[in-house]
């Protein structure tokens, strides 16, 4: 069975920091890239950073750059997104998701999401 299990979100003060883990099972990351991507009422879902095995790269929002990282732990299936100086417009759900390499589009994290997990909330108050 495909699973992602997100978990780290809670609510922080701006200018705080959280990480997030995703972790997967029942499938390869040799075959994916992973994405964590967010979701805000009134919002389109957007691709916040991801991680490519098959063409090691890293994509970032640009909103993100310099204050999000995006690592793996291939041996514990758990992809991490360290998310530092946290502002009140980062506050969404966020949830990981795998992205079939073949489809994959590296330059701007997209491509259609084959599994994706429940999500975990993130607030940020000002």
């Amino acid at each position: 069975e495909v699973q992602l299990v997100e978990s780290g979100g809670g609510l922080v003060q701006a200018g705080g920091s959280l990480r997030l883990s995703c972790v997967a099972s029942g499938f390869t990351f040799d075959d994916y890239a992973i994405g964590w991507f967010r979701a805000a009422p009134g919002t389109e879902r957007e691709g916040v950073a991801c991680i490519s095995f098959s063409d090691p790269s890293t994509y970032y929002l640009d909103s993100v750059k310099g204050r999000f990282t995006i690592s793996s732990d291939t041996g514990r299936n758990t992809v991490y997104l360290q998310m530092n100086d946290l502002k009140p417009e980062d506050t969404a759900l966020y949830f990981c998701a795998a992205l079939p390499a073949a489809y994959y589009v590296p330059r701007y994290c997209a491509g259609p999401l084959d599994y994706w997990g429940q999500g975990t909330e993130v607030t940020v108050s000002s």
